[in-house]
């Protein structure tokens, strides 16, 4: 494609679709075309190959592109079947649905499919009310659902609340890990559910203790309440086990499925429910259309979400995850030892976190300050961008918690990949405590953030 039908494409986009998002790519120096996307690997326009340690917020445990997920949808786009009849029953949403229940255990035997995580909570939702004949909802703080109305209900940062009116009644936020908060709220006998990350990533990939799930979820039967996984981020295998409520043992009322669940090919969600879930809503015949989704159980989606876990299961990509995490994060606290500005690195399977913290020496402590006070994620973003420009290496910080970096790569990277990632982190970290490029950069990207 020519220089000047590249420059067209994104005058449209910057003139039609988001401005703002145009000038922050520009802003970070990560503005890139790309042209080729296979397994960890991104390649641009000019050639240059970045690695994906960011998975589209976890949507490419399987890798971008995998070739037998690709294969499978040309299959089924060749067969002309009736991929949006929306009156009949679909066969392949009955498999796909079979094939979760029988991977997430319990007691979940139905499911019922939308596009989107923020789709999935909005059904949950309206699921624990009917079943629960109660309308107030617990949630933890620093979680993240959703972008919808009733998600962002589910979520106390102003950020993402902003401007756009009152949200639902009856929400209430409580410490994440805090048991006799989560006790004092339900005892009342009025929530009709705690919807809860089982490791919360956007807050900093915040792991629980060991007994939190399952003392809630026994809480929750006590007072009458949903427990309400949001496994959107952590599903599908990445933390080790296919959910991250399996590292914990505990059975939820429902749990949310999203991102990761079509390969990251075609849209599609699914929310896990119990019998009696199901029951409450789709009580009656006339009933049976009470709660739909357009594109819900369409076919390139259930057969995305089929090749999917195909794909997940034939190459081991769970244990996978397990093993490479645990080298990924050792090799990270090897190499980043001694560095005052790393407070902790932390994770599950192939979902981590580096935490940063300000740093002691008082000339730097200004500079970081100053930043701080431009924007708090402008930090973060410095290191974000140097990864990127410098090194090749695609990450963001976390959305609730800017001091983390977010290290989430496809499961299916290699080792290889993994130590250019750490050698990477280290050259920047390196560079923030020992060189002045580092803050002559950083200043550079907010003079241009304050003229953006």
């Amino acid at each position: 494609m020519t220089e000047s039908a590249v420059s067209a494409f994104l005058q449209d986009y910057d003139e039609h679709v988001n401005p703002q998002w145009v000038r922050l790519l520009d802003l970070l120096q990560m503005n890139a075309r790309y042209t080729r996307c296979e397994g960890v690997e991104l390649t641009t326009g000019e050639g240059r190959v970045i690695l994906d340690f960011l998975s589209g917020y976890c949507v490419h445990n399987a890798g971008h592109n995998h070739p037998a997920i690709i294969e499978q949808l040309h299959s089924e786009l060749a067969r002309c079947g009736p991929a949006m009849l929306q009156s009949h029953v679909p066969d392949l949403a009955g498999e796909l649905a079979q094939r979760l229940c029988r991977l997430a255990g319990g007691k979940l035997n139905r499911a019922h499919f939308a596009c989107s995580g923020s789709e999935g909570v909005e059904s949950a939702i309206k699921f624990a009310r009917a079943t629960t004949g109660r309308t107030k909802l617990l949630y933890a703080t620093g979680a993240f659902h959703g972008l919808t109305c009733g998600a962002l209900s589910l979520m106390g940062d102003d950020f993402w609340r902003g401007k756009f009116g009152p949200m639902l009644q009856g929400t209430t936020a409580i410490p994440f890990n805090d048991l006799a908060a989560l006790e004092q709220q339900l005892s009342g006998k009025q929530i009709a559910a705690f919807f809860v990350e089982p490791v919360q990533s956007e807050a900093g990939i915040r792991l629980p203790d060991a007994d939190y799930l399952m003392e809630a979820q026994k809480l929750c039967a006590r007072c009458g309440a949903l427990l309400v996984l949001d496994e959107v981020q952590t599903g599908m295998y990445r933390t080790g086990p296919f959910l991250a409520a399996h590292h914990y043992g505990v059975e939820a009322d429902m749990v949310i499925l999203a991102k990761a669940l079509s390969g990251g090919l075609i849209p599609c969600s699914a929310v896990l429910m119990t019998d009696r879930v199901y029951e409450s809503v789709y009580d009656s015949l006339k009933r049976s259309i009470v709660h739909t989704s357009t594109f819900g159980e369409n076919s390139m989606s259930m057969r995305a979400g089929l090749a999917t876990l195909e794909v997940l299961e034939r190459e081991n990509l769970g244990e996978r995850a397990l093993v490479m995490g645990d080298i990924l994060r050792q090799r990270l606290r090897e190499a980043l030892a001694g560095y005052e500005m790393v407070r902790d690195i932390r994770g599950a399977g192939m979902l981590s976190g580096i935490e940063f913290q300000p740093p002691k020496d008082m000339r730097r402590r200004a500079l970081f300050q100053a930043f701080h006070h431009i924007h708090q994620a402008m930090f973060g973003q410095i290191v974000v961008m140097r990864l990127y420009r410098d090194h090749g290496i695609l990450t963001q910080v976390c959305g609730n918690n800017f001091m983390v970096l977010k290290v989430a790569p496809p499961l299916v990277v290699g080792e290889e990949q993994i130590n250019a990632f750490v050698a990477s982190v280290r050259d920047v970290v390196d560079l923030m405590h020992n060189s002045a490029s580092f803050w002559t950069d950083a200043l550079g990207l907010a003079r241009r953030a304050l003229n953006v």
